[in-house]
């Protein structure tokens, strides 16, 4: 599918606020409302806008972020993976080519409940190791 810039223009508009008007993202572009919409409904189509999401607040969020380096035994991928489907304070997993094989990112309200999650992640059938990183602050967060 050809991407043209006032598709990208758009693209980033429903990236700051997906709930904004038609009409405000017409007039923002200089185009008009329906061109918008049926812009909107082509991208939505193509499978380029795969849904729209909710994104909580800072203060709705859990307080505390981590990282786990994950390393499996071969061919425990998927009873891993379902592990950690399992638990409410993973938040992202990613397979790596790294050192490790994944990359699990978490949320918990206290240091207590991390602690406890990071637990079950090593307790987990299949897990050689993990390490985990506690996130201190954000200096740079492209994803908002």
């Amino acid at each position: 599918m050809q991407i043209d810039e006032t598709d990208q223009q758009l693209i980033a508009l429903l990236s700051q606020d997906a709930r904004a008007p038609v009409a405000d993202m017409a007039r923002r572009l200089g185009i008009a409302r329906t061109t918008v919409q049926a812009r909107i409904d082509r991208l939505q189509a193509r499978g380029v806008i795969a849904g729209y999401t909710l994104r909580l607040g800072a203060a709705h969020k859990a307080p505390i972020r981590a990282t786990a380096l994950v390393s499996i035994e071969p061919r425990a991928a998927a009873a891993v993976l379902a592990r950690l489907q399992s638990l409410p304070g993973v938040e992202t997993v990613h397979t790596t080519s790294g050192r490790v094989d994944l990359i699990v990112t978490l949320r918990a309200q206290s240091t207590e409940a991390l602690d406890d999650t990071l637990d079950r992640i090593g307790e987990a059938k299949g897990v050689r190791s993990s390490e985990s990183l506690i996130h201190l602050s954000t200096k740079i967060d492209r994803s908002a």
